[in-house]
């Protein structure tokens, strides 16, 4: 067997194994959640990613572009939330106020990001992650499958809530995960926010940013992301009931991508690799947390 069969019955084998995932999680998410024409609405809901990520992935493959990956995750998101919040309308006649305000943190989070993501790689003309993936149709497929499964693991626990059909009134821990989610939103906003201005200034052309909230973070967005998460999981948990307690692997899953897969580990590397003569940039490494203000974690770093 050639080297390219065996790398396309990889591929092949990590698609099947994205959806079996998906179903396993589908599966745990509708336990005791409500019912639509006979088929769970958490189940409908996990469908949207896959699908509308395959939908676009087609013309993308065509045009050989992954400009609108991140707007696909994004657009995916806001539909999964909103088939969740007004399906579960329908169904029960009355939303929640815990329903409704894990869908205002969803869609709030899902079109910030979105549309600074999408702006982002427009003014860049590229993703670099995908200069090889595009040019062959299975692992570009891949990658829009793995969007499919993003969007549900990270959204698990909210739509696992919003589909319940459980009214819990909201307590304490509800109010704590709402300041938590709001804190972490601030944090990845302004740091989106503050790295963009930074690179958009001519001096600052092949220079890292170390100031701001990145003068106590090296990742402060990353670190914004897992709060708000984080926060999501917390409001979400008290309406979760049976296999539904599987969807708080949601805040851990962006932990783990991030910490370990394609968020830190891949960017530390890439600054490293471009700045590791750097004197300026080793004293910044040497006295910048890696993630958590304040907390040294070198293990997540390519120190």
């Amino acid at each position: 067997m050639t080297e390219t069969k065996k790398s396309n019955l990889t591929v092949v084998a990590g698609i099947l194994l994205c959806l079996l995932i998906g179903a396993a999680m589908a599966i745990a998410g509708s336990d005791g959640g409500l019912i639509v024409g006979n088929i769970p609405l958490f189940a409908l809901c996990a469908m949207v990613g896959f699908v509308l990520h395959w939908l676009i992935f087609v013309p993308s493959y065509f045009a050989q572009t992954e400009h609108y990956f991140d707007l696909t995750g994004a657009l995916s998101f806001i539909g999964a939330i909103l088939l969740a919040n007004w399906s579960a309308l329908a169904t029960l006649g009355a939303s929640s106020l815990r329903a409704n305000i894990l869908s205002f943190m969803v869609l709030a989070w899902a079109l910030r990001l979105g549309v600074f993501l999408f702006l982002r790689v427009k003014r860049s003309g590229e993703d670099r992650r995908f200069r090889e993936i595009k040019t062959r149709f299975l692992r570009f497929l891949f990658t829009w499958t793995l969007g499919g499964l993003w969007v549900l693991l990270t959204a698990a626990a909210a739509l696992a809530a919003i589909t319940s059909g459980r009214h819990i009134p909201m307590g304490l821990g509800a109010y704590i995960g709402g300041a938590l989610w709001l804190a972490g939103f601030l944090f990845e906003s302004i740091a989106d926010r503050q790295k963009s201005a930074f690179k958009a200034k001519h001096e600052n052309k092949d220079r890292f940013i170390d100031t701001g909230l990145w003068a106590i973070s090296r990742h402060p967005n990353y670190f914004g992301e897992i709060c708000l998460w984080l926060g999501v999981a917390i409001v979400a948990a008290p309406a979760l009931q049976g296999w539904q307690i599987l969807t708080l692997i949601s805040p851990l899953f962006v932990i783990f991508l991030l910490c370990r897969v394609s968020g830190i580990p891949l960017l530390e590397a890439r600054a490293q690799e471009r700045w590791g003569d750097d004197p300026d940039y080793q004293r910044y490494v040497k006295t910048t947390p890696v993630l958590i203000p304040g907390i040294r974690t070198p293990r997540l770093s390519a120190e």
